[in-house]
């Protein structure tokens, strides 16, 4: 093997290793308290709203369609999830005309009513635009959850409820989130059907 090749293995495994080592650090009551303020939100009919910038954007866009599609499936009560960067037209007209802070919060001032569940991710825990759009959640009644890395930022502090990475590193960070709403998508899932340790065959048995 080559001095590239050592070395790049080298950077895989300490990957690898910091993974394995935040995950150590995750406090899984987080997860559950979210758990049940999802189910909480479905059984009441309130709506889901899920926002983020980048790769914390993408991870909004894969958590809210594996909810509609995912959890959704076959079920009477359905999870009513929004993802706000999704929409395209809203965002770059908000950003263009009056100013990329606002690109979730004026989005949210249309829609949001007390008890909706509003989710921000934000890596850093410092994007103003998700900060803008949880105060105005929190003004206006809604249930608030920040999803955060690093030291969590000013998101740990003003949303109601955190889901922390404390890790110094962004794509770790964006990982477990989705690490995250996966494991708790899983458990509500098994949950609906009963069955509490074969997630591989609901899966193969929607498989067209």
């Amino acid at each position: 093997m080559n001095s590239y090749s050592l070395e790049m293995e080298k950077s895989y495994k300490q990957y690898s290793t910091n993974v394995k080592n935040v995950l150590d650090k995750i406090d899984y009551n987080d997860l559950l308290t979210i758990e049940q303020l999802l189910i909480g939100a479905r059984d009441k009919g309130n709506k889901i709203f899920i926002f983020g910038n980048g790769g914390s954007g993408g991870n909004a866009s894969h958590i809210a369609g594996d909810f509609v599609k995912g959890a959704n499936y076959n079920q009477d009560k359905k999870f009513k999830f929004i993802c706000l960067n999704d929409n395209y037209s809203a965002l770059s007209a908000t950003a263009n005309d009056i100013t990329y802070d606002e690109i979730f919060a004026l989005q949210l001032d249309a829609f949001v009513e007390p008890e909706d569940l509003v989710i921000g991710l934000s890596g850093s825990g410092n994007s103003e635009n998700v900060l803008r759009a949880i105060n105005l959640a929190n003004k206006n009644g809604a249930k608030t959850v920040g999803f955060s890395g690093y030291t969590g930022g000013k998101l740990k502090d003003i949303a109601h409820h955190s889901f922390h990475v404390p890790i110094n590193d962004m794509e770790i960070t964006e990982d477990l989130h989705l690490m995250a709403f996966h494991m708790i998508k899983q458990s509500i899932v098994l949950k609906q059907s009963g069955t509490l340790n074969d997630m591989g065959a609901q899966y193969k048995n929607r498989i067209t």
